[in-house]
């Protein structure tokens, strides 16, 4: 079963990161890369990615007819999505294992949800 773990991570870190007032620790690096590296090798991760920072997003909703767009996230709150992983796991209890084993758990938070791939 696919998942998507969608990683939150708090906005003013994320927004000290880009602007170089703060960074991963050496520790935290190292193991983001193991982890990444261990769940390409067993074939947990098949996919996934980093965002730009929700300050470079855009918002559309079309209301009656009338596109409305709004720079910026629509959502205004602490956390903010900062990147996903797309997971192949046996069941959730694999998924939650494999999740909380994630080095962003230690300072962001995830949600998992059930992936479902659509044909294009």
């Amino acid at each position: 079963m696919k998942y998507m773990l969608i990683h939150y991570i708090d906005e003013a870190l994320l927004n000290a990161w880009d602007d170089g007032e703060a960074a991963l620790s050496p520790d935290d690096d190292r193991d983001l890369t193991a982890w990444d590296e261990e769940m390409n090798s067993r074939g947990i991760l098949i996919g996934g990615g980093r965002l730009t920072l929700p300050r470079a997003s855009t918002t559309l909703r079309v209301r009656d007819g009338e596109l409305l767009i709004t720079d910026g996230p629509f959502a205004e709150a602490k956390e903010q999505i900062a990147g996903y992983s797309v997971l192949e796991c046996e069941d959730l209890d694999q998924a939650i294992e494999i999740a909380s084993r994630h080095p962003t758990a230690r300072f962001g938070a995830f949600e998992l949800r059930p992936y479902i791939s659509v044909s294009m």
